[in-house]
C-alpha cells in the first residue's frame, strides 16, 4: 500500500496495515484472491460483511453504500472495446481501498502521481476524487475512439450504401445502450457525493467531485448523442438503398417505355395477312427502321427534356 505521513509529506510504500493517526493511505488490491479480499477487509479493516460480500462477488451496478465506518463506491472501467471492469473503492477514515479484478493502465497512472507527490493523498476524499478523474478521463479517450468509428461507418455507407455494417452498428449500439445504464447510475452516485455531506472529505474538495460529476455528464450527452447518430446511420442507409433501387427502377422502366412502340410495331408487322400494303413496297423495310428510330429517339428526347434521364 501507499502510505502519506502528514508529519513528513512524504509518500512510501509498506506492507497493507491500519494507517495510524497522521498518515493516509492507499490500498490497491489489484487481482486479489476472495479470501484475501475477506482477511482484509473482514478482519483487519472490520468493513460491514454486506460490504466485504459485494467486493468479492463484483457484481453490483455502480452505486454508492453508506455503512457506519465505511462507504462503498462501485465504478466502472470502460476499455477500449466498449467492455467495463467493475472496481469498488472502500472509504474509510483515513484510507481508500481499491478492488480491481486485473491492473488498468489509469490505476497504474495514479499510484505513479501518488509516489511523486504526496498533495492528493492528504485525505481519504483527496484519493478517491483522484482515482474517479482518472477513470473518468479515461472515458473520454473511449468517446473519441467510437466517434472514429461512427465517421469511419458513415463515410464507408456514402462510398457504399450496400456496405455491410449493420451487424457492427446494432452490436456497437448494444454495448452503448449498457455503457449509458451504467454512467448513469455512476452519476447518480457521484450526485450523492456532491450533494451531501462526505465524512471522509474536506469542504473545499466538493468543487472537485463536482468537476468530475461534469466530466461525467459530458460523456454522457456524448453517447446520448452517439445513439441518435446509430439511428440516423442505419436511416440513412436503406435510404440511399432504396434511392439506389428507385434509379435502377426508373432506368428499366425507361427502357422499357421505348421498347414498347417498337415491340408493336414488330409485332404489327409480324401478323401473317396476305394482303398487308407495305409488304411488296420496296422501301417498307428501311422505312420500317426509320420509324422505329424516329419513335425511340422521340422518347428519348422527350424523356430528356423533362429530366427523367
Amino acid at each position: 500500500m501507499l502510505l502519506f505521513d502528514s508529519h513528513t509529506k512524504s509518500v512510501r510504500e509498506t506492507d497493507v496495515r491500519m494507517p495510524g493517526d497522521g498518515e493516509t493511505a492507499w490500498i490497491p488490491l489489484i487481482g486479489a484472491s476472495a479470501g484475501e479480499i475477506e482477511r482484509l477487509l473482514g478482519d483487519l479493516f472490520r468493513c460491514h460483511p454486506l460490504l466485504v460480500e459485494d467486493c468479492v462477488k463484483r457484481n453490483q451496478r455502480a452505486k454508492l453504500d453508506r455503512y457506519d465506518t465505511h462507504l462503498l463506491l462501485a465504478y466502472f472501467h470502460v476499455d477500449q472495446n466498449l467492455s467495463t471492469v467493475e472496481i469498488e473503492h472502500v472509504i474509510g477514515p483515513n484510507y481508500v481501498i481499491t478492488v480491481c479484478p486485473h491492473e488498468v493502465g489509469w490505476l497504474r497512472d495514479a499510484a505513479e502521481e501518488f509516489r511523486r507527490s504526496g498533495r492528493h493523498m492528504e485525505f481519504a476524499g483527496g484519493i478517491l476524487h483522484r482515482l474517479l478523474d482518472r477513470c473518468t478521463d479515461h472515458y473520454a479517450t473511449v468517446v473519441d475512439k467510437v466517434d472514429n468509428v461512427l465517421d469511419g461507418h458513415e463515410q464507408a455507407v456514402f462510398r457504399n450504401p450496400q456496405v455491410r455494417i449493420s451487424e457492427e452498428v446494432f452490436r456497437l449500439k448494444r454495448k452503448l445502450h449498457r455503457l449509458r445504464r451504467i454512467l448513469a447510475d455512476e452519476k447518480i452516485a457521484l450526485g450523492q457525493l456532491t450533494h451531501e455531506q462526505f465524512p471522509y472529505s474536506r469542504q473545499e474538495a466538493d468543487a472537485y467531485f463536482i468537476d468530475v460529476y461534469d466530466h461525467l455528464s459530458r460523456v454522457l450527452d456524448s453517447i446520448d448523442a452517439f445513439r441518435e447518430s446509430i439511428t440516423s446511420l442505419l436511416d440513412l442507409q436503406l435510404g440511399m438503398k432504396s434511392d439506389r433501387m428507385n434509379e435502377i427502377m426508373k432506368t428499366l422502366t425507361i427502357i422499357s417505355s421505348i421498347f414498347l412502340p417498337l415491340t408493336f410495331l414488330v409485332g404489327l408487322y409480324g401478323m401473317n395477312f396476305r394482303h398487308m400494303p407495305e409488304l411488296k413496297w420496296k422501301y417498307g423495310y428501311p422505312a420500317v427502321w426509320a420509324v422505329m428510330l424516329l419513335v425511340a429517339g422521340g422518347l428519348w428526347w422527350y424523356y430528356k427534356r423533362k429530366k427523367w434521364l
